[in-house]
């Protein structure tokens, strides 16, 4: 059932029949039998058809839901299989939070690969919530967020503290206490950690910023920073390289800075060599960078 479990996610991923069996070396008609049987099976039609697009119908959306975490579980559970003989290798798929994953897990990603070669990694880089939903759906082997979550059925293990700074371009006159709330702030969208980070700033500070600006990238919004756009509270490992280059510099405030919690997530206790592997290389590297 896998198999056609498979074709049917597939026709749904790539909008039509043509285009599915070009991705699964099959013919069309072929295609479209697994498909059928199926539906036969489920008892239900799961597609609207034009010539031109496939669609999911109600029906259809329970089962590609259902299905992609079914083909999650089928493939973790082949690779826990292979690897009881076997040492560390083959896919995994990592998923992480913005901070993390671009300002730290490329130099534990370079000691993986130069340890264990064999090992196939794919990383997601996206906000914590999607990252939480992908490794509760076994879309992902592991994830490392930042802030709370709410999805259920996953692990979490406490990793890293983190410290978060009131940043300014370095030519930013000072600020004191009176004046966050007059100035423009730059923050990331709801859903990141970080975000979720800065409100709790301004909720903690009890003020409510007069202009805010929402941009989906920590570099684009230190870049905006440093252009003199506003001010924003980033984390430390983000702004090293601008704080030596001293394009950015930290406003002093009281009550600053904003220590937060780093955590690793998987779905099932039951990890592969390559997961395992990992995730000691993260509790051995990670550490969190001090200010000079």
């Amino acid at each position: 059932m896998d198999q056609y479990l498979q074709v049917f996610v597939t026709v749904v991923d790539k909008g039509n029949f043509s285009r599915a069996a070009e991705e699964l070396h099959m013919t069309q008609p072929a295609v479209s039998q697994y498909i059928q049987t199926l539906e036969r099976a489920v008892g239900a039609r799961l597609l609207e058809r034009t010539n031109k697009y496939v669609r999911l119908n109600k029906a259809g959306n329970a089962v590609y839901h259902h299905a992609k975490e079914i083909l999650g579980l089928y493939t973790k559970m082949q690779r826990i299989v292979d690897d009881l003989t076997n040492k560390a290798s083959g896919i995994l798929t990592i998923g992480s939070s913005y901070t993390f994953g671009e300002y730290v897990l490329p130099h534990i990603m370079a000691k993986l690969q130069s340890s264990y070669p064999d090992i196939e990694p794919t990383i997601t880089i996206a906000n914590t919530k999607e990252i939480a939903e992908s490794v509760a759906n076994h879309q992902l082997d592991v994830g490392i967020v930042e802030g709370h979550f709410k999805e259920k059925n996953i692990r979490v293990e406490k990793l890293a503290e983190d410290s978060m700074f009131v940043v300014a371009a370095s030519k930013h006159p000072l600020i004191n206490r009176e004046d966050l709330e007059k100035e423009t702030w730059i923050v990331r969208e709801p859903g990141s950690g970080t975000r979720e980070a800065q409100d709790a700033f301004f909720q903690k500070l009890n003020f409510t910023p007069k202009k805010l600006m929402e941009f989906g990238s920590t570099q684009l919004i230190k870049e905006s920073v440093e252009a003199g756009l506003g001010i924003s509270l980033l984390s430390n490992w983000t702004i090293q390289k601008e704080l030596l280059l001293q394009s950015l510099k930290i406003i002093e405030i009281k009550g600053v800075p904003i220590k937060r919690e780093f955590s690793v997530i998987t779905r099932t206790p039951f990890q592969t060599k390559a997961l395992e592997v990992f995730l000691q290389l993260l509790r051995e590297n990670t550490f969190i960078p001090h200010q000079k």
